[in-house]
């Protein structure tokens, strides 16, 4: 797993480390984490060698990030990491994309997993390319991909300025998270698809169907429930 010390990664680690034999990478090193500069195609191989799977979050996740700070890690990491999983042959990698590789769409038109990449913002655009790797891995290695566009991932739905129409039909809960990336990786499916990765929020700013179903991401928890039995 890149990433393992970020907001998913650690989650992720602590809800799953006793499933799995875990190898927790990141570019800040620390307890059970080993160093990985994503960029680093050579150091990418001798992490991923013997791996079943990889689990790709490393990125810069700011939406409103410029070129300069999103290429390393956004555009020449994917690559790496996406390179460097092809030459492992490893059966599944998996790839953190965003719903803002389809930022560009009306905001009133609900995305589908199916819906071509179409973003309003340069990190969007980072992920559209992560997921254009992601074919490239399949069509041309036995190694199986999953991009998961990952919503408003936040321990409970956002709230103040934050609590938009859109932030709150995108929520991600963390309980979510974890089942979206272990059916992710644990699934059968074969070849390259497209997940929506939010919770199963009354209202939704992205679809959960067929892709979804294709993996067996069946997610329980809902923003406005959530908010109804939290509220003071």
């Amino acid at each position: 797993m890149t990433g393992a010390a970020g907001g998913i990664g650690s989650v992720v680690v602590g809800k799953l480390a006793s499933r799995w034999r875990i190898r927790a990478t990141d570019v800040r090193p620390g307890d059970a984490i080993d160093a990985l500069d994503v960029t680093d195609f050579d150091r990418c191989v001798t992490m991923f060698t013997g791996a079943d799977a990889v689990v790709h979050l490393a990125a810069n996740p700011d939406p409103d990030a410029g070129w300069d700070a999103l290429r390393a890690p956004n555009v020449d990491g994917a690559y790496a990491v996406a390179a460097a999983a092809r030459e492992c042959g490893v059966r599944r990698l998996v790839l953190a994309s965003s719903l803002q590789a389809t930022s560009g769409y009306p905001s009133t038109q609900q995305r589908r997993a199916e819906d071509a990449p179409r973003s309003a913002n340069l990190y969007g655009a980072t992920k559209a390319w992560a997921e254009a790797l992601g074919g490239w891995v399949v069509a041309t290695s036995g190694t199986s991909v999953v991009a998961l566009r990952i919503g408003y991932f936040s321990e409970r739905p956002p709230a103040g300025e934050d609590a938009t129409p859109a932030n709150l039909s995108a929520w991600l809960s963390p309980g979510d998270c974890v089942q979206l990336i272990q059916a992710a990786v644990e699934s059968d499916y074969e070849g390259f698809v497209v997940v929506n990765g939010i919770s199963a929020n009354r209202y939704r700013i992205a679809e959960l169907g067929e892709a979804e179903r294709a993996i067996g991401y069946a997610p329980t928890d809902d923003t406005w429930a959530w908010l109804a039995q939290n509220s003071a």
